[in-house]
């Protein structure tokens, strides 16, 4: 017979392990309700009660979606939509987040405040000035005007800079000491040790691009120049929505961005677990 405390330790972990899966239970259960109702007919996703599973598997719905939309033009808006906010705020908020945590010049902490302060702006009060800007410089219904306004973020200048700033400076001193430049330091020296906050910075950017809704709407109503996410609120009627069409194109689309997370997930993991041991 085990001791009392073996006993215990067991009985937690089966408890443990019993919460988390009904947790990851609920979370792909909307994944799973999606893929069960583009299998679907269109009577039977407008049942009253509905059914968990259809009576007839249908999948014309997948092939469907890329006759109802020009699916691949938007799926391929909504890449370049991605990389160009990602690869813009990587670049970007690394440079002025490594400026504003180990560089001193006249008025940092105050410009730094300005930047934070606009985090307290919703996003949709930035709307007109944008579509002012990129109407002027003759960007409407182009790629350029999807991802051009979200290549910089005070989000992210913020979260680089508090990355910076937990390196210990006698790097740089080293550094300096060989030679290299304040540039040199940031590219060879600085930016490899806050890999894992670029990639989280990476994950969290491509999700919120790829899902973007309200700015592709505003500056792109060319379907061929949609995104998407913008594209699939196309398939939802006045009078009458076809659902199984709709789920298939949302669970194709999708897809990508949860192959990025599997790639990044370690990088993820790991830079949240660092941000919480590091004052």
């Amino acid at each position: 017979m085990p001791d009392t405390p073996t006993r215990r330790r067991r009985a937690g972990s089966v408890a443990t392990h019993a919460v988390l899966s009904l947790g990851a239970l609920v979370m792909v259960f909307p994944f799973l309700w999606q893929l069960l109702t583009a299998l679907k007919t269109l009577a039977e996703t407008s049942r009253v009660p509905p059914t968990f599973l259809p009576d007839h598997w249908n999948r014309t719905s997948f092939q469907e979606v890329f006759t109802a939309l020009p699916f691949r033009e938007m799926l391929t808006n909504s890449v370049l939509n991605t990389l160009g906010r990602t690869l813009g705020q990587l670049v970007f908020c690394s440079l002025a987040g490594y400026a504003f945590a180990r560089m001193r010049f006249w008025g940092r902490d105050v410009l730094f405040g300005l930047f934070l302060s606009v985090l307290m702006v919703p996003g949709s009060l930035l709307v007109l000035p944008q579509y002012d800007i990129v109407q002027r410089l003759g960007l409407l219904n182009s790629a350029p005007a999807l991802f051009l306004p979200g290549m910089f973020s005070a989000f992210g200048t913020f979260m680089l800079r508090q990355f910076f700033l937990t390196l210990p400076t006698e790097l740089e001193e080293a550094a300096r000491i060989d030679g290299a430049g304040p540039f040199r330091i940031f590219w060879s020296v600085m930016l490899p040790l806050v890999r894992p906050a670029l990639a989280a910075l990476a994950v969290i950017t491509a999700m919120w691009s790829w899902n973007d809704l309200l700015w592709p709407l505003v500056v792109n109503t060319d379907p061929q120049k949609m995104p998407i996410s913008a594209g699939l609120t196309s398939l939802e009627g006045q009078y009458e929505t076809n659902y199984p069409v709709m789920m298939a194109g949302s669970l194709i689309a999708s897809l990508p961005m949860l192959l990025v997370y599997v790639f990044l997930q370690r990088h993820f993991v790991q830079s949240v677990a660092l941000s919480g041991s590091k004052s």
